[in-house]
Order: C-alpha cells, then structure tokens, then sequence
C-alpha cells in the first residue's frame, strides 16, 4: 500500500488547516459513513502522534501516515487524497494497485 498526496490536498492541509513542516496527520477508520472498499466505514484524518506506522509518506515535512490497527480498511488498495475544489473538501480515492 502507498500514500498519495496531491499538491491540491498538501495545499489545503497547509493553507485551510494549517498544518506545517513538522506535523503528523493520521488516516484512521470512522465506524460510521461509506466507502468504496469497506461499507459502512469511512476515512477520517488528525493530528497524531504515530504509535505503529504500517505506511507513511512525508510531503513538506509534513508526514502522512496510516498505523497498523487501520491497514484492514483499505483492503490492499493505495490511497491517493486530492482537494476537490469545488466541493471544498478532500477526496480519497483508492486505487487497487
């Protein structure tokens, strides 16, 4: 599995958020909504410390991660996140490599 960030997305991370070099931002399972691998699940993200890294990618300093315990939910796609500009929200895409 990898992590994709577009710069869309890091430019709304960094801009609308104001997350900086040096942040950590965790992908994790909500129990509630939908996804198109897993229903009734969905994808959410915070500012977190990493406990159990199972992937990462760093992009301006700022490192993108997903821990172990939440690996099941992507049932081996990639993640690819992109900023939607006209929906004004983030947009996951999982991609089955």
């Amino acid at each position: 599995m990898e992590i994709v960030i577009t710069e869309q997305a890091l430019k709304w991370f960094k801009e609308d958020i104001g997350y900086k070099s040096g942040d950590k931002v965790r992908f994790f399972v909500k129990i509630y909504g939908s996804s198109p691998v897993q229903e009734g699940y969905s994808l959410a993200f915070a500012k977190d410390d990493p406990l159990d890294i199972a992937v990462s990618v760093e992009s301006e300093g700022i490192l993108f991660f997903v821990e172990e315990t939440d690996l099941w939910f992507f049932d081996g796609h990639d993640l690819h996140v992109n900023y939607d500009e006209q929906e004004d929200e983030l947009e996951y895409n999982y991609i089955k490599p």
